[in-house]
C-alpha cells in the first residue's frame, strides 16, 4: 500500500517579541498614565483682529500637564495657562482600577500658577495634595534618532490618551536662527496634548509636548517637545524662585552650520561660534574673542547655541563658569564671571519685598525707582515711578496687560512715586471709572486702559 503524505496547514504563530513589546507598552502606560493630568484654564483676553481687538472676552483653554513631585508640582506649557484667572487640574483617580473599561475621572483641584517662562513656553503649577504619583526626568541629550517614545496627554479633550512613535530628531530647530531646539517625534500629538510628557522606554520624561506642524490642523507625524534637560532647568528655577533668570556672560553664541564653517574657513563644521563679544562685558574682560569656537562649558560639550544659552541659566550673578574655546590651533580654558542679562525683565524679581511691593488690584509686585533701579533701566523717561517686578496672582482689573519690566509713571494723569501712592490712587477710583496707566515699555511711553471685572 502506498504511503500518502499529508501536509497540515498550521496557524501562524505570533512572534514572542510582539507579545513582549505589547506587554511592555501596556506596563509603561499603566506606570505613566496616573501622573498625567488634564488642565482647565479660564480667564479674559483681548481680541486680536478687527472690531474684536477692543473687546475683552472670556477665554477657556484645556491642555495637559505632568506631576513632577508627590506634593503637587505640575509642569505644563505657558500657552495653556496664558491669561488664566483660574486654573483647575483633574487629578488621578484615587480608587484602584477595576474591570470596567469606563473608569471615573479623578477629582478637580484648584491650582496656583507658581511661575511662567514664556521664552521656553513652560509654566509651573502647584496643587495642595500629598502622595501623588509623579514622574522623573530623563536625559534628553542621550536620546537617539529612532528610539521609541510615548506621548501622553488629553488630545481634543480626550482624557488620558497615549500614542507611540519614535524620535524623529533629537535637536530640531524650526528656523535656522531659532534660539529654541525641540525633540521631534512622529508619535501622534494633537491640540490638547500641549504640556503632556513625552517619555522613553523607562517611563522617564524626555520632553514636554508643545506643538505640531500641520496643514490639516491634525497630527501629521510632526510633533515637537521641549527637551527634558531644558525643562529640568526651568522647573527648578520656577519652583525655587518663582521666575527664571537669564544669566549672561556678554557674548552672542551662534550655532555653526556647514555654510558658516565653509564661508569663514572654520576648523569645525558644527558646534558653537562666538559671533560677538560685548565690549567691557565679562567675557571680553576674561579674554574671549569674536570667532572663538566654544568646545565646552564647565566640562560639558557644547553642540549648539541654544544649549549654550540654556546651560547658563543655572548660574547666578557672581558665579564663574569655565568656557573652553578653540582659537586657531590652541584650546583655551577661560574662567568668566556670570551676570544677569540686562534686558531680562525678571532681574527685578529678587529685589521685591512682598510686604511693601504688593499691588493686589493689579496682581503685581512693584519696586519704587531709586538710584540703583534707575541704573538697571535704560533711558528712563522720568526720575520717578514704579517697576513691575513680578506677578502676585489674580488681578481685579483686566484689559491692556502690564508686562514685567514696565515702569508705571501715572494713574489717570496723576504722577505715581510710590507703591502706597499707586494703591491709594486705585482705591480712590469710583465704580465704573476707567483706570489708565501711563507706562514706559522698553524705551517708549504708552497708555494702558483697564477696567474692573
Amino acid at each position: 500500500m502506498a504511503t500518502v503524505a499529508y501536509a497540515y496547514a498550521q496557524a501562524p504563530q505570533t512572534p514572542d517579541f510582539l507579545h513582549n513589546l505589547s506587554d511592555s507598552v501596556e506596563t509603561l502606560s499603566r506606570k505613566v498614565g496616573p501622573s498625567v493630568v488634564q488642565i482647565f484654564a479660564s480667564g479674559y483676553a483681548m481680541g486680536e483682529e478687527g472690531q474684536a481687538a477692543n473687546v475683552v472676552s472670556r477665554q477657556r483653554d484645556t491642555g495637559s500637564g505632568v506631576i513632577l513631585s508627590a506634593d503637587g508640582y505640575i509642569i505644563t506649557n505657558s500657552h495653556v495657562v496664558a491669561n488664566a484667572r483660574k486654573v483647575q487640574v483633574r487629578l488621578p483617580a484615587s480608587r484602584p482600577m477595576g474591570h470596567s473599561i469606563l473608569q471615573p475621572g479623578g477629582p478637580l483641584a484648584e491650582a496656583r500658577i507658581v511661575g511662567v517662562d514664556r521664552d521656553s513656553d513652560l509654566a509651573l503649577l502647584k496643587v495642595d495634595a500629598a502622595n501623588l504619583p509623579f514622574l522623573t526626568f530623563g536625559d534628553s541629550d542621550n536620546l537617539k534618532q529612532g528610539e521609541m517614545v510615548l506621548a501622553f496627554g488629553n488630545p481634543l479633550g480626550m482624557e488620558n490618551s497615549v500614542s507611540m512613535g519614535v524620535v524623529s530628531s533629537k535637536a530640531r530647530q524650526i528656523k535656522p536662527d531659532d534660539t529654541m531646539i525641540y525633540v521631534q517625534t512622529d508619535a501622534s500629538i494633537n491640540p490638547g496634548n500641549s504640556g503632556g510628557p513625552l517619555v522613553d522606554a523607562n517611563g522617564a520624561v524626555v520632553g514636554i509636548n508643545t506643538f505640531i506642524l500641520s496643514q490639516s490642523g491634525g497630527s501629521e507625524g510632526l510633533g515637537f517637545a521641549i527637551p527634558s534637560n531644558i525643562v529640568r532647568t526651568i522647573f527648578t528655577q520656577l519652583r525655587d524662585r518663582g521666575h527664571v533668570h537669564r544669566s549672561d556672560v556678554g557674548v552672542v553664541a551662534q550655532t555653526i552650520t556647514p555654510q558658516l564653517a565653509a564661508g569663514l574657513r572654520l576648523s569645525r563644521d558644527g558646534g558653537v561660534l562666538l559671533s560677538d563679544v560685548t565690549p567691557d562685558g565679562p567675557a571680553a574682560a576674561a579674554g574671549l574673542q569674536v570667532n572663538d569656537i566654544v568646545l565646552s562649558m564647565d566640562g560639558k560639550a557644547m553642540e549648539n547655541a541654544r544649549q549654550f544659552d540654556v546651560d547658563l541659566y543655572k548660574y547666578r550673578a557672581g558665579d564663574k563658569v569655565t568656557i573652553e574655546v578653540a582659537r586657531g590651533d590652541q584650546d583655551l580654558k577661560v574662567p568668566v564671571a556670570v551676570v544677569n542679562r540686562e534686558d531680562d525683565p525678571l532681574r527685578f524679581a529678587d529685589l521685591v519685598d512682598p510686604s511693601k511691593s504688593m499691588v493686589p488690584k493689579l496682581g503685581i509686585l512693584a519696586i519704587q525707582i531709586d538710584k540703583k533701579i534707575a541704573a538697571m533701566v535704560p533711558d528712563l523717561r522720568n526720575p520717578y515711578g514704579l517697576v513691575v517686578a513680578a506677578r502676585s496672582g489674580e488681578a481685579m482689573y483686566v484689559g491692556d496687560s502690564l508686562a514685567l519690566g514696565d515702569v508705571i509713571f501715572a494713574v489717570n494723569g496723576l504722577p505715581i512715586t510710590s507703591v502706597d501712592a499707586l494703591n491709594h490712587a486705585i482705591d480712590a477710583l469710583k465704580d465704573g471709572q476707567p483706570l489708565v496707566l501711563q507706562v514706559q515699555r522698553n524705551e517708549a511711553l504708552r497708555y494702558l486702559a483697564l477696567e474692573a471685572q
